[in-house]
């Protein structure tokens, strides 16, 4: 029996011959920014293969994706002046793993899976210097992305952070939905109502979501002087 992860050094050999002289002159001619489009467009299929519940596609996509992870560190092994590879984009993940599940591989206590995500984010703002839990999040993510990933992180301030905007609407609205589909289909109805009035359903909900982020950031300066 091979041991597990052999194919995946199989898989930086054959990147390697492919990005070598005497290779492939497509591969050999790209760089970081030339293969986003290709990053961008596997991980959405991934996805894809996730929410419709394709096993046998998510293990094609998966391993799409991790071409592009290999592609990219091949790439970066010929950079003179900060050269990289696949190992120290390994190596470097299972040092962050280590030292984000304290729980795991230290003395740290941890009683459920909320704890451990606010652990998670505490440590990474601390290692990174952040002074506030939305820092970090990309501007370029979708708008709806977005949103929820400001929530979530926000999440530990508590009652400190005021209710979004019309949630006392919101929640009457959805308290006769039934589930998620439902729920998606208020989400496309709302955006139709947006167009009707030529209103930009993504430009609106990045305003309110830097909304949202200012009025954290409030809170989090008013804790800091307090």
């Amino acid at each position: 029996m091979s041991q597990r992860g052999a194919r995946i050094l199989e898989l930086v050999e054959v990147m390697d011959r492919l990005r070598s002289p005497g290779g492939c002159p497509w591969d050999a001619r790209q760089t970081h920014r030339s293969l986003v489009e290709y990053l961008v467009e596997e991980a959405y299929e991934t996805l894809e293969a996730i929410e419709t519940d394709d096993d046998d596609g998510l293990r094609e996509e998966l391993g799409d994706l991790l071409l592009q992870v290999v592609f990219h560190a091949r790439i970066a092994e010929e950079n003179p002046e900060n050269a990289w590879d696949i190992d120290d984009v390994a190596g470097g993940i299972v040092d962050k793993l280590i030292r984000r599940h304290p729980h795991v591989f230290g003395d740290t206590d941890a009683l459920s899976a909320e704890q451990v995500e606010a652990n998670w984010h505490a440590l990474k703002a601390q290692e990174k210097g952040r002074s506030s839990v939305t820092e970090g999040i990309p501007e370029h993510l979708p708008a709806l992305l977005r949103a929820a990933k400001v929530e979530s992180r926000s999440a530990s301030l508590g009652e400190l952070v005021p209710e979004p905007a019309l949630v006392d609407v919101a929640e009457t609205v959805t308290a006769s939905i039934a589930d998620e589909r439902e729920f998606g289909d208020l989400l496309l109805a709302l955006v139709r109502v947006g167009r009707q009035r030529d209103w930009d359903s993504e430009a609106a909900l990045r305003a309110a979501v830097r909304g949202r982020m200012t009025q954290i950031r409030a809170v989090e300066s008013e804790g800091e002087e307090g």
